[in-house]
């Protein structure tokens, strides 16, 4: 016969894929108890946006109940974000769990559009979102997520709540703007609106941060990268030679003040006819993947240019909102799973010694 000790054991057997490793190691396994051959495991995804959810419990089930004494198997999840592992009491943002830049060379990749689709497909998988608008020559998030259902305020103590568009909270020096106005402004003065957003807007619990940057390698990824513990950079591009070789330059940067680089994305890898269903790359296609490959980093996915998408982010309302069954939605609600993965793969330790034993005594 089977004890709950002995299920606890082989559940050492079962791998998370996105992580590479055991869910015992991984400390996914909350619970396990056995009644009258009916095992009910408990297990708390590294996230929300877990792409795995199915593998690991159909896998579970398999190892479990090929146990002697086994009649049936119950797997129930939760989903907890791990933090950053920067983390600390004394940090800035002490309830922001994460914090990504949503980086690119150049200007015109459609790095805004990554950036609110993402943030819009996290939150559809049920994560706690923001976005930090730190393109301050050229913010495009207000627009991009329309009118806010709370404004941003400021409060006691002269603490700013951020604006919050369909559940996700936003700040951006647009929302201080007339639509026309330009911010010129030498690098401290970004430095010190950075440095307001930060530390003096009440950015509550989050999961994920998303931070749409302005182009290139400049003051504001350099004030961030110095103003707070970032977990990682999303490199977007679009497919043809020009756009690559300054995210290549973007990769160095990030590199030289050592945030990770979580992965690629590639924006507007083809068109897809609707009438005729070809694919027309033209802007090439294909070259983000290859980045990824030569900068050893992961490849999260293509984004075709489609219209929807554009008219998304021209009315307000981000195509994984406003059209959630439509293929490109899907694409992203993927695409932020895999980038939730990557994320949890900086936070959760990889095992070394003693760390399997460990973690099987916590749920002991």
């Amino acid at each position: 016969m089977s004890s709950v000790e002995a299920v606890k054991e082989a559940l050492t057997h079962v791998n998370d894929p996105a992580l590479g490793f055991d869910i015992v190691s991984a400390g996914m396994v909350e619970d396990v108890t056995l009644d009258d051959g009916k095992a009910t495991i408990h297990i708390r995804l590294t996230t929300p946006a877990c792409p795995s959810r199915d593998t690991i419990g159909n896998n579970i089930t398999d190892v479990v109940g090929a146990m002697a004494g086994v009649s049936s198997v119950d797997v129930r999840f939760t989903a907890e974000v791990r933090p950053r592992a920067s983390q600390s009491a004394g940090a800035k943002l002490p309830g922001v769990r994460n914090i990504i830049a949503v980086a690119a060379g150049k200007g015109g990749v459609g790095k805004s559009t990554v950036t609110t689709n993402l943030a819009a497909a996290l939150h559809r998988h049920g994560a706690r979102v923001g976005i930090l608008d730190a393109d301050i020559y050229g913010p495009s998030i207000p627009q991009m997520m329309g009118d806010p259902d709370i404004l941003s305020a400021t409060g006691h103590g002269g603490r700013i709540t951020p604006a919050v568009h369909m559940g996700i909270k936003v700040i951006s020096v647009g929302f201080f703007l007339e639509r026309g106005n330009p911010v010129i402004w030498r690098g401290p003065m970004i430095h010190k609106l950075l440095q307001q957003f930060l530390d003096d807007v009440d950015w509550g619990e989050l999961d994920y941060l998303m931070v749409d940057l302005a182009p290139g390698t400049g003051d504001t990824q350099l004030s961030l990268s110095q103003l707070v513990p970032i977990t990682g950079a999303v490199m977007v591009t679009t497919p043809q030679e020009i756009s690559i070789i300054d995210v290549e330059k973007a990769i160095s940067m990030w590199k030289r003040v050592e945030v990770p680089i979580l992965g690629v994305v590639e924006n507007m890898s083809y068109y897809h006819c609707t009438s005729c269903g070809h694919d027309e790359p033209i802007f090439a296609r294909g070259g983000g993947k290859q980045l990824a490959e030569r900068e050893k980093v992961e490849f999260f996915g293509e984004i075709p240019i489609v219209s929807a998408i554009r008219g998304g982010g021209d009315s307000g309302k981000p195509l994984t909102f406003g059209e959630p069954d439509s293929a490109a939605a899907q694409n992203f609600m993927a695409i932020a799973g895999r980038v939730a993965c990557a994320v949890s793969r900086r936070n959760v330790p990889t095992p070394g010694s003693g760390v399997r034993s460990s973690k099987l005594a916590m749920i002991r």
